[in-house]
């Protein structure tokens, strides 16, 4: 797994949530969509769990060039921001669910348990 954000301290929340919620995966950080472009190519995840806004590259550039270049990585986003407006362009671009942040190791089993069913 994949979790993509510029703040060092949200990736460590995010995977600290992630334990916490049962999920005990092997997990690589990058600090940019860019960079998170980067990891995929090198070595594809399970899943990429990123922030929507970042330098270099956003969370909704990265999605997007995923999928530009043919990669069905399972995608979601954990934000700041979580408008109806963000969710129609994540919903649309593929993503699978976006957490807005403040969250809970339940929210994350909430969204992620019916995508691996």
């Amino acid at each position: 797994m994949l979790v993509a954000d510029d703040s060092r301290v949200m990736r460590q929340i995010v995977v600290r949530t992630l334990r916490q919620a049962g999920y005990d995966w092997d997990v690589r950080e990058a600090p940019d969509g860019a960079a998170a472009l980067e990891m995929v190519r090198a070595d594809e995840p399970d899943l990429v769990l990123s922030d929507w806004n970042m330098p270099e590259m956003t969370g909704i550039e990265l999605l997007r060039a995923l999928r530009r270049e043919g990669f069905d990585t399972p995608f979601a986003f954990v934000t700041s921001e979580g408008s109806p407006e963000m969710r129609q362009t994540a919903d649309e671009a593929g993503a699978l669910f976006l957490i807005a942040k403040p969250f809970t190791a339940e929210t994350f089993r909430d969204a992620i348990e019916p995508v691996l069913a």
